[in-house]
């Protein structure tokens, strides 16, 4: 390499003597620029000597790291070399890694756009666009300065169930993740919720950065061949997607996307649905989606996972309501209330828990009353809140009932079609006592002809903004 001063036969790369002072390489090809004198004679030695106790660490842990072992004897003056050059390499990754999550995000976002890919189908564009818009809307109370680094996001092609957050709060959703979740926007709020957790606590960055050490000891290790060049292009080359996070890190972001989603009034119990669907699947085991480069598992359980989001979801209802571990039945104050039949759409259990979900949010913003169980329809209702749509094999006045029973208020059912007199306990909820996230929507609406109906879904009122865009181009 010209210019540079090779101390050992692996050299030092990208370093360049000048007298006794050694100088970056402006001209390395990392998009990065570096102060002129970075180490003097004094802080080389000290390097040195450093390195020297980092190499036999490296020879210690050759075994443990399941690199391929050597006939020949290891050659420690090539280890001490390599160990200095990953050091200066270490501060080459750490300022690449600082570009990226700073002033680069943006080209950063550009080049895993061009790698992943742009998916434009409508509706989980549009989905996207809202969980975004509820959830930053709640970030931006505990962060004022979010502004300042926005969120960027897209949904990307690859089929897989994923998601991710890197650096510099770039975030993407795989086109495989809405579709295996049949396009629930409370289920694909948690995922996003998760990640959004990952970005504010700044995980990407920490995960990319506690790799460096093993660099360091990968190229001593590997100092008879070019090993360190290839750890530090594999971590870059993986900064997009692989998330390099601790088991603590995914328990911590499970909790903040528990909270970020209920406060944006997704329904709570959408954390414990999704992972029942995940399991279903999938199956049980330890299961990385995003996987990465040195730690490969981890991602807690998948059950584990839907377990502690239940929990959350008993204590955010003031441990009002849970689901039976065992059955699968929605328990109201201990007692069962029913067990959901499944659908073409939705298994018993994952409807279980989202019926669950619904009670809980009316306990949590309702702490003290005891609304009334009723039926509409094909509809249970708990107060104002519709709870769940009966399904074929759903026996609504048995669900009405032992939600009565379990509340402390058995009296009775009422149904759409009776004589048209309310009960006398059938009040109108309080104007303090709605929901925060807009529970009044919920509510019956008037139509035209003076009839009621009840709020469409999300994926409807994508399929009626498609139609009317249809006629009007069809009109012209």
């Amino acid at each position: 390499m010209p210019n540079c001063v090779k101390i050992t036969a692996q050299g030092l790369p990208g370093m360049e003597k000048r007298g006794d002072l050694y100088y970056h390489d402006r001209n390395r090809k990392n998009g990065i620029t570096v102060t002129e004198e970075s180490i003097m004679k004094q802080s080389f030695l000290h390097l040195k000597q450093r390195a020297a106790a980092l190499a036999a660490a490296a020879f210690l842990a050759i075994g443990s790291l399941g690199l391929p072992a050597t006939a020949h004897a290891f050659d420690w003056g090539n280890a001490v070399g390599a160990v200095i050059g990953a050091s200066l390499e270490y501060s080459m990754l750490t300022r690449q890694m600082n570009y990226l999550d700073g002033k680069g995000r943006q080209a950063f976002l550009k080049s895993i756009k061009e790698r992943d890919g742009v998916c434009d189908e409508y509706e989980a564009n549009a989905m996207l666009d809202n969980v975004m818009g509820r959830l930053t809307t709640v970030l931006e109370k505990e962060d004022p300065k979010l502004s300042e680094k926005p969120y960027n996001y897209f949904v990307n092609n690859n089929e897989n169930f994923n998601a991710y957050c890197t650096l510099g709060h770039n975030l993407s959703v795989n086109i495989g993740l809405f579709r295996m979740l049949d396009y629930n926007e409370d289920e694909v709020a948690f995922v996003v919720g998760h990640e959004l957790a990952h970005g504010q606590k700044n995980d990407p960055a920490s995960g990319v950065r506690k790799s460096f050490p093993i660099i360091l000891l990968a190229a001593a290790a590997g100092s008879q061949g070019s090993l360190l060049e290839a750890m530090g292009v594999n971590v870059l080359a993986n900064m997009g997607t692989a998330k390099m996070v601790t088991l603590p890190m995914e328990k911590r972001a499970d909790k903040l996307g528990f909270e970020y989603a209920s406060e944006a009034g997704y329904n709570p119990g959408a954390g414990a649905a999704l992972w029942q669907r995940v399991i279903e699947k999938m199956g049980t085991e330890r299961q990385s989606f995003l996987g990465s480069v040195f730690n490969p598992s981890d991602h807690p359980g998948n059950e584990a996972r839907r377990d502690r989001y239940t929990k959350r979801m008993y204590e955010y209802s003031g441990r009002h309501v849970n689901v039976d571990k065992k059955t699968g039945s929605v328990l109201v104050n201990k007692k069962v209330v029913g067990l959901p039949v499944s659908t073409p759409s939705m298994s018993s259990r994952e409807r279980a828990y989202t019926v669950a979900g619904r009670l809980a949010k009316v306990y949590h913003d309702q702490p003290g009353a005891i609304p009334e169980a009723s039926q509409d329809g094909s509809s249970l209702y708990f107060g104002s809140s519709r709870i769940m749509t009966f399904a074929a094999g759903d026996e609504g006045t048995a669900w009405v009932a032992a939600l009565s029973r379990a509340a402390g208020r058995d009296t009775g059912r009422r149904t759409g079609k009776d004589d048209g007199k309310k009960s006398a306990e059938t009040k109108p909820v309080k104007e303090g006592q709605k929901n925060a996230a807009g529970n009044a929507d919920k509510k019956l609406k008037k139509t035209a002809d003076g009839t009621t109906s009840r709020p469409v879904s999300f994926r409807q009122r994508v399929e009626m903004r498609k139609a009317a865009e249809k006629a009007a181009a069809a009109a012209r």
